[in-house]
């Protein structure tokens, strides 16, 4: 069992516990047991399935690569919860499927939703797709205003670009490099694009 699904289980072990509904153990051990792809596609349409079993479903469909868990980990990408944010991404990550990309660029962008872009910027980078680079400079490029409090978002954007060494990213490190907060990881951002040494 690797590292996120553990913690993916113990968390949402805690949560079916927690939630007091009759059968919620039975339903959280046949979920984590079953081998049966369709069983974990029909959790997450039926309706009245709590959170936890529409989240262990999509998650071990994503990590499967069944893309018939694409829209539902979707939705947990832009969770408030930074739990069920994370495990998304891990999951969306693994999915392959084309759409993933534009779906984590359009949430990462979505100045509406911008508290809670942490996770797709960093799913962006992870994937290394076409959408990542400007998306990335995009949302960074917002979050240079004064006063902005998103500064998490605004590192992982620095942080990804970096990683990413697309020299499109260049002007936005350099127009970072002006706050004090970012400027450290826009140095070390600059120093792994090429051209920018």
């Amino acid at each position: 069992m690797d590292e996120e699904l553990r913690a993916l289980t113990e968390r949402l072990r805690a949560e079916s516990a927690a939630s007091g509904a009759p059968g919620a153990r039975e339903t959280y051990d046949r979920l984590l047991a079953t081998g049966d792809p369709d069983e974990l596609a029909a959790v997450l349409t039926e309706p009245g399935r709590p959170l936890w079993a529409r989240e262990m479903a999509a998650f071990r469909l994503g990590v499967a690569g069944d893309r018939r868990a694409f829209e539902s980990l979707v939705l947990l990408l832009n969770h408030r919860d930074p739990p069920r944010c994370a495990s998304a991404a891990h999951a969306l990550a693994r999915l392959g499927d084309p759409r993933t990309a534009r779906a984590a660029a359009a949430l990462a962008t979505n100045e509406l939703r911008v508290a809670y872009a942490l996770y797709p910027v960093r799913l962006l980078v992870e994937l290394r797709a076409p959408e990542a680079a400007p998306a990335l400079i995009t949302t960074l490029r917002r979050r240079l205003r004064p006063h902005d409090p998103y500064r998490r978002v605004a590192l992982a954007c620095i942080e990804g670009l970096g990683a990413l060494g697309d020299d499109r990213a260049a002007p936005v490190l350099t127009d970072a490099l002006a706050h004090p907060a970012l400027a450290q990881a826009a140095v070390r951002a600059l120093a792994l694009i090429p051209g920018q040494r």
